[in-house]
């Protein structure tokens, strides 16, 4: 049989249009940078269609050989185990159809100049008239129950403040560790620093950057003497584009190694170990394809920052009672 490929974009979903709609956007951009081969996209929850649908509308183009990349930025429970779930599940359905998958985006020298290429755009609009040396970054990320995803915020964090010139760098995420938002702004408050920026490390918008800036507005009203920056997320900037295509050549020439060394599932983490040897499974069948829109009412605070109460059966975080956290952003409004 001959031998024919396509590509599989794995999101997370989001109740968010504008998310599934940037995210899209992303997956169509790669389709243009890659013509050669069918590329289809789907998502774990939340919105349509479903990794499955998007497998199966592959197989209808007659594809039998599935390279298929997550669209995210770290490895952390989803990368690790729900995509991976979904993907084995189906391929175990289905004779002669192989699905071989890539790593995430990770920390990337195309991802790290995107990200500062966007930090620049906001500075840029209010001038530099205070200059870098008296300006602090504080890089947010989404927060994950895995200590290995959340290591890698802050090594982009000190990427970009050596990198940029900042005065200072701080990293806080918007739910599941810590410290979050508020407080990661507040002790940055208190450095002495004239200029703040605050960048979501995000591949796209949704409720939760919304809140992130509604936060660091929180934060400004109280300290009047320090300016405060909000910098865009990620997007479809074409780095991160190029980034993708080269996760996808990655699975081809079989350079598509994740870290697993310091994956919790696998190794001795320090203060996970009891997570170790756990079944590598998907807790999102529930909510497959649920969608987006003001009609969908499923809230959490699980492991991954969405909003609904139960968790899916992910195993307990260590540090749920952690003062500075990890209970997900919740809307001030």
């Amino acid at each position: 049989m001959n031998e024919q490929l396509g590509i599989m974009v794995c999101g997370h979903g989001s109740r968010d249009e504008g998310a599934v709609e940037e995210f899209q956007s992303v997956a169509r951009g790669l389709r243009e940078r890659i013509p050669q081969y069918p590329v289809e996209w789907g998502f774990l929850e939340f919105a349509t269609p479903i990794i499955r649908d998007g497998l199966d509308e592959l197989r209808k183009q007659g594809v039998n050989r599935v390279l298929a990349v997550p669209g995210m930025l770290f490895a952390a429970g989803h990368a690790k185990n729900d995509i991976p779930s979904v993907l084995n599940t189906y391929q175990a359905q289905q004779k002669d159809f192989q699905i071989e998958y890539g790593r995430e985006l990770g920390i990337d020298t195309r991802m790290i100049r995107a990200a500062g290429a966007r930090i620049e755009e906001a500075l840029s609009e209010v001038g530099e008239d205070i200059p870098r040396h008296e300006t602090l970054l504080m890089v947010v990320g989404r927060g994950a129950s895995d200590p290995d995803a959340n290591s890698n915020v802050v090594k982009v964090m000190r990427l970009l403040w050596e990198g940029m010139g900042f005065g200072w760098g701080e990293t806080c995420f918007s739910g599941v560790t810590f410290p979050l938002v508020e407080p990661g702004l507040e002790h940055a408050a208190r450095l002495g620093f004239k200029r703040i920026v605050v960048f979501p490390y995000f591949l796209f918008t949704g409720i939760l950057v919304q809140r992130i800036y509604d936060h660091t507005d929180l934060v400004a009203q109280r300290h009047p003497e320090i300016e405060f920056i909000k910098a865009s997320y990620l997007n479809d900037h074409p780095l991160v584009l190029d980034t993708f295509a080269e996760r996808v050549d990655e699975i081809l020439e079989g350079r598509n190694l994740m870290n697993c060394q310091l994956c919790k599932y696998r190794e001795q983490v320090l203060g996970f170990e009891s997570e170790v040897g756990l079944p590598q499974e998907s807790h999102h069948h529930h909510v497959e394809g649920i969608g987006t829109g003001s009609g969908h009412h499923h809230h959490h605070h699980g492991d991954h920052g969405h909003d609904h109460h139960h968790d899916h059966g992910h195993h307990p975080y260590p540090h749920a009672d952690h003062p500075l956290g990890p209970k997900t952003l919740e809307d001030h409004s």
